[in-house]
């Protein structure tokens, strides 16, 4: 977990006007019981977490695909090639929608503007290390070459996120 006192605040502030402007069917299947905590959003998104990430063409139609989600500082980031049909929709068109859906009993959803972050110079640091942290293990230490050659990275600066946890149901004895 990444987050400051601040950025809990500021996420918490977040789930608690999107639930505020909630749609009634939304309401009703994300009841209060079923709503994590911006402290409970943090500590479940630890890692790499597969989003289906949403961009918009030109023409106005949603193209959904997986990212590498990595949940840092209370927002979402994800990168790509520089030269990708997806950073081609975020540069001309930066709204996005993006779903943690790793099973039933959990879903984030954020929906706002993907920003460029840089990995490189002053203040890239701390997400640069979360990411050397996450993917040098898996892919061993050429990863930070990789990570040198060039994807670009953006966050997503959410105006809505709705984070919904339901435990397992339990099977009869």
């Amino acid at each position: 977990m990444h987050e400051t006192p601040d950025d809990l605040a500021t996420l918490q502030k977040l789930l608690d006007h999107s639930y505020e402007a909630g749609g009634r069917h939304l309401l009703s299947i994300h009841t209060p019981e079923r709503r994590l905590t911006a402290q409970r959003v943090a500590e479940r998104l630890t890692g790499m977490c597969l989003l289906a990430l949403a961009t918009v063409t030109a023409d106005g139609r949603p193209v959904v695909g997986p990212v590498d989600g990595i949940f840092f500082r209370g927002a979402f980031h994800f990168g790509s090639s520089p030269d990708s049909v997806r950073f081609r929709h975020i540069r001309a068109r930066p709204q996005v929608s993006a779903t943690h859906l790793p099973g039933e009993e959990l879903a984030v959803t954020v929906h706002g503007r993907a920003v460029p972050v840089a990995l490189q110079g002053e203040g890239a640091g701390e997400l640069r290390q979360t990411l050397l942290d996450i993917y040098t293990p898996r892919y061993g230490a050429e990863w930070e070459q990789f990570l040198d050659a060039g994807p670009v990275y953006a966050r997503i600066d959410a105006e809505r996120m709705f984070a919904f946890h339901m435990p397992p149901e339990r099977a009869p004895n």
